[in-house]
C-alpha cells in the first residue's frame, strides 16, 4: 500500500482518462504531471514476473495507461493517443501540449518485446517521439544493460516499480541507431517461396516477409525480405547455440520459468552443440570465410570493399550497442595506436557505423571476461553486404537481436544476398550507469567523423523508410508471443 508521499509522487507519473480515451470528456486538471508515462509490459516475459509487473503497474498509475502487449499491439494503442492528443491541441488543450511534450514509454519484457516498442516508435514518425526506457524481463537483456535499467529481472512489489518510475524521471535522453535488414534470393521453382518455416520466424525481425511486387526492391524471380533490428546481426556456431535453446524453449516452455535456469540451459547448450570443441564438431566448410563473401561500405557514398577474414572464424557479429550475450562488449575500447593505424574509434551508439567482429569458438569468446578483452576486430561500417553462393554447406544460423533462425542456402549456382544500412535512430532513456557511449555526450570520447546523407543521395524506396509498427514491425498473428523473449 503506498503511502500519502508516494502517492503525491505518482500525480507526476499519471495520465486522466480523456488523455487516453478518444471521446471521453474533458476533465479540469489542476496538476500537470512531470514525467507521464505509457507503460507497455509482455505479461508472457519473464515467467510469471510480466503478469505480476502488470498488475502492479496498474494498480499505481491509471490502468488505461498500462498495456499489455498480448492484448493490443502497441502501434494501436500509440496510434489512438497519438490521434487523441492532436485533436486535443487541435482544440487549444494546453494540457495535452504539455502531456506530449513530456512523455515517455516504459516496456517491460525481453529484447524482442523491446526491440517491438523503438521500432513502432520509429515507424509511427511522430511529431515528438518519446524516449523510451526498457524494464529487464528476458534472459540476455542486452538492450536494458546497455543503457544502465540492468539485466536482472526485477521486483514486481509497488517499492521496486515506484523505484523504476524515480529512475525513468531523472533517466536523461540519448539516440541509438536502426538497421535496416534485406534479405533476396531466387524463387524456388517448386515447393514454398519462404525460406523459413512458420514457427521459425525471427520474431524480433517482426517484418521478416516478402515486400510488394509494387516495392521497389521487388525483382522479378527473387524474394525480397525486410527488416530492422536495434543490437546485433550474428551468423554462426553463436546463433546455432541460440537456435538450439529457442527450440527447446517451444518443445518445453514448463522448463524456462526463470532467468537463471535460462542462463544454465544456454551454457549447456553450448557445450553439447560444440561450441567448445568447435575444431572438432564444426567442419570447416561451415567457417564463415567458406560460406559467405563479405563486404563493407565504411561511409556514407563511399565505395564497397571486399572484407577479407580469417579461415578459423566460426561466428560473426554486427554490432550495435556495446552488450552482447547478457551483458559482454565484443567490440571494446581500441586503443590510441589501433584508432590511428585501422581507423577504428570506440563503439557509439548514435554514430551510423555498425562494429563487425569475429569469434573461433566459445574459447575465444571467453576473452570477453577480461577487463579489455574483445573479439576480433573486422570492422566499422555504415553497411555490410554478406553473399552465399553454393558450398558444402547447405544451411547456416543467423540471430537478430536475441532471436535465432535456421537460414538455407543456394543448392546451385543461386545467390542468396543479406545487407545490413543504418537505417535511422531513436530516443532512449538512460541511466547514470549506462553503458553506451554517444556522439553527443561531452564525456565520451572523441567521436568519429562521418557524413550525413548528401540531399542528392539515390533514393533508396520506399522499404528504407519503413522501420516499424503497422507494416514492417507487425507479429504475425499465427505468432505465439510467449515466446518472445
Amino acid at each position: 500500500m503506498a503511502n500519502s508521499n508516494s502517492e503525491f509522487d505518482l500525480k507526476d507519473f499519471r495520465i486522466p482518462d480523456y488523455i487516453l480515451v478518444p471521446e471521453s470528456e474533458v476533465e479540469a486538471v489542476s496538476y500537470v504531471p512531470e514525467c507521464p508515462v505509457i507503460v507497455f509490459i509482455n505479461s508472457k516475459s519473464g515467467g510469471q514476473l510480466g503478469g505480476d509487473l502488470l498488475i502492479t503497474y496498474r494498480s499505481l498509475l491509471n490502468e488505461k495507461q498500462v498495456f499489455d502487449v498480448n492484448q493490443e499491439a502497441p502501434d494501436k494503442s500509440l496510434s489512438r493517443i497519438y490521434v487523441n492528443l492532436e485533436k486535443l491541441k487541435h482544440s487549444e488543450d494546453d494540457f495535452a501540449f504539455k502531456i506530449q511534450e513530456r512523455l515517455r514509454i516504459i516496456v517491460a519484457g525481453g529484447d524482442g518485446t523491446a526491440g517491438w516498442l523503438l521500432g513502432v516508435v520509429s515507424d509511427l514518425k511522430l511529431s515528438q517521439p518519446p524516449p523510451i526506457a526498457t524494464v529487464p524481463l528476458g534472459t540476455g537483456n542486452n538492450l536494458p544493460f546497455s543503457f544502465g535499467w540492468g539485466k536482472k529481472n526485477p521486483g514486481t512489489d509497488s517499492r521496486s516499480v515506484e523505484s523504476f518510475l524515480g529512475q525513468v524521471k531523472k533517466a536523461k535522453e540519448m539516440k541509438i541507431d536502426s538497421w535496416h535488414f534485406l534479405m533476396r534470393m531466387k524463387a524456388p521453382k517448386e515447393g514454398s517461396c519462404d525460406p523459413i518455416a512458420p514457427l521459425e520466424l525471427p520474431h524480433s525481425l517482426h517484418a521478416f516477409h516478402r515486400v510488394s511486387e509494387t516495392d521497389s526492391l521487388n525483382m522479378e524471380g527473387y524474394h525480397t525480405f525486410r527488416g530492422g533490428f536495434w543490437n546485433y546481426f550474428s551468423m554462426g556456431m553463436d546463433a546455432q547455440v541460440s537456435y538450439a535453446f529457442h527450440t527447446e524453449r517451444k518443445l518445453h516452455p514448463e522448463k524456462f520459468t526463470n532467468q537463471l535456469v535460462n542462463q544454465g540451459t544456454y551454457a549447456r547448450l553450448g557445450c553439447t552443440q560444440g561450441w567448445f570443441a568447435a575444431s572438432l564438431f564444426h567442419p570447416a566448410s561451415k567457417n564463415i570465410a567458406q560460406v559467405a563473401k563479405i563486404s563493407v561500405m565504411k561511409k556514407v557514398g563511399g565505395h564497397w570493399e571486399e572484407l577479407k577474414i580469417s579461415n578459423s572464424i566460426r561466428s560473426i557479429v554486427c554490432l550495435n550497442l556495446p552488450s552482447f550475450s547478457g551483458g559482454f562488449n565484443p567490440w571494446g575500447t581500441p586503443n590510441a595506436r589501433r584508432r590511428r593505424d585501422r581507423d577504428l574509434t570506440a563503439p557509439f551508439v548514435d554514430d551510423r557505423l555498425i562494429e563487425v567482429v569475429g569469434f573461433r569458438d566459445a574459447w575465444h569468446g571467453l576473452v570477453l571476461l577480461a577487463p579489455k578483452g574483445h573479439g576480433t576486430r573486422l570492422a566499422q561500417a555504415h553497411r555490410i553486404r554478406f553473399e552465399f553462393h553454393k558450398g558444402s554447406a547447405d544451411h547456416t544460423f543467423m540471430r537478430i537481436d536475441g532471436e535465432p533462425w535456421k537460414q538455407p542456402l543456394p543448392d546451385d549456382d543461386d545467390t542468396v544476398m543479406v545487407e545490413i544500412s543504418h537505417l535511422g535512430q531513436v530516443k532512449m532513456l538512460a541511466t547514470d550507469n549506462c553503458k553506451s557511449k554517444s556522439c553527443e555526450d561531452p564525456t565520451s570520447p572523441p567521436a568519429p567523423e562521418t557524413e550525413e546523407p548528401d540531399s542528392n543521395e539515390e533514393e533508396e524506396g520506399e522499404e528504407w523508410k519503413k522501420f516499424g509498427a503497422a507494416e514492417t514491425f507487425r507479429i504475425p498473428d499465427d505468432v505465439d508471443i510467449s515466446h518472445l523473449s
